[in-house]
């Protein structure tokens, strides 16, 4: 598994939502990425954090009904 992986919690996913998959593959993918290529170790966690952040926010979004559901 990788950090990106590991970071996102690739493997969690109960439901078994498509777009949950998708969203958390894309993101680990970003993590990765700016793992691999980042010049400045501060900033590379802090893009990291915010791709973290970002598909934990993106799942909510498509798994927490509306409050008029």
């Amino acid at each position: 598994m990788t950090e990106g992986e590991y970071r996102v919690g690739i493997q969690f996913n109960p439901a078994g939502d498509t777009d949950v998959d998708e969203i958390k593959q894309m993101a680990a993918a970003l993590i990765d990425k700016i793992a691999a290529c980042g010049n400045n170790d501060r900033c590379t966690a802090l893009a990291q954090t915010a791709f973290e952040d970002g598909a934990m926010w993106a799942v909510k979004s498509i798994t927490k009904p509306g409050q008029d559901n």
